[in-house]
């Protein structure tokens, strides 16, 4: 069954941290170039940060300095470490394949920045 699981949003203070885990099935996992989305209300959804399966990172400009990324493929998991966290980066997150090939997106995690 292909299917991804996002875990480890919730509520921080302003320039708190959180890491979020993305568990991937059905999938192959290492050969796919996997990414972290986020949606905030009224929004669309925007890539924040991508993972090449060599291991190669990319961020959007206004994430990076902040957030990283990491994949474990062993674990078929992916997980996106968030330090600095502003009221700006509130929003549901998720992950997915970039590019072509993304599979149907999952639930989502919460994060909630509070000033």
């Amino acid at each position: 069954q292909v299917q991804l699981v996002e875990s480890g949003g919730g509520l921080v203070q302003a320039g708190g941290s959180l890491r979020l885990s993305c568990a991937a099935s059905g999938i192959i996992f290492s050969r796919n170039y996997m990414g972290w989305y986020r949606q905030a209300p009224g929004k669309q959804r925007e890539l924040v940060a991508g993972i090449t399966s060599g291991g190669s990172t990319n961020y959007a400009d206004s994430v990076k300095g902040r957030f990283t990324i990491a994949r474990d493929n062993a674990k078929n998991t992916v997980y996106l470490q968030m330090n600095s966290l502003k009221p700006e980066d509130t929003a549901v997150y998720y992950c997915n394949i970039v590019g072509l090939g993304r599979i149907d997106w999952g639930q989502g995690t919460q994060v909630t920045v509070s000033s």
